[in-house]
């Protein structure tokens, strides 16, 4: 889309990265979905277990994420991160017990314990998706921009 294009849209201000989102909340979260479960079987192929390198990637998908929905939609994916984690430990908990737990530990405790080893990308994903998030819906009431916040 030309500049050109971008401000006729926007009422003559070019689009911020701010005000881009136009993918619907559904269509977000479920190739999130699919994207958490292909990197958490990239992690586990590469280092047996989910790691660093998941909740890193984890706080990525929720900044592509927050970024990605339409306005409308954010609640869906403010609400996601939480239930986005529970639902790939859930999954590996039940199908590769060993890569979020003890292999001896019940479902539960492997549910659990993986939410409890990878709080930190939990906690950082989930911050990272509400602060942009704010930011949008500020960008959103002020034509763009975010600098009237300090």
């Amino acid at each position: 889309m030309s500049q050109t294009t971008a401000r006729a849209r926007t009422g003559g201000a070019a689009r911020t990265l701010w005000d881009e989102g136009r993918q619907p909340g559904r269509l977000v979260v479920a190739l999130s979905t699919l994207a958490a479960a292909a990197l958490a079987w990239l992690n586990i192929g590469l280092a047996g277990r989910l790691s660093l390198f998941f909740d890193l990637s984890f706080v990525v998908l929720c900044l592509v994420a927050a970024l990605a929905v339409r306005p409308r939609d954010f609640f869906v994916v403010g609400v996601m991160p939480p239930l986005l984690m529970l639902g790939v430990v859930s999954m590996l908990a039940v199908v590769a017990r060993g890569t979020v737990a003890d292999e001896v530990d019940s479902v539960v405790q492997a549910v659990v314990s993986g939410l409890a080893h990878h709080a930190g990308g939990l906690v950082a994903g989930y911050a990272t998706t509400l602060g942009v998030l704010a930011l949008r819906q500020v960008a959103l009431r002020s034509s763009g921009r975010i600098r009237g916040l300090a």
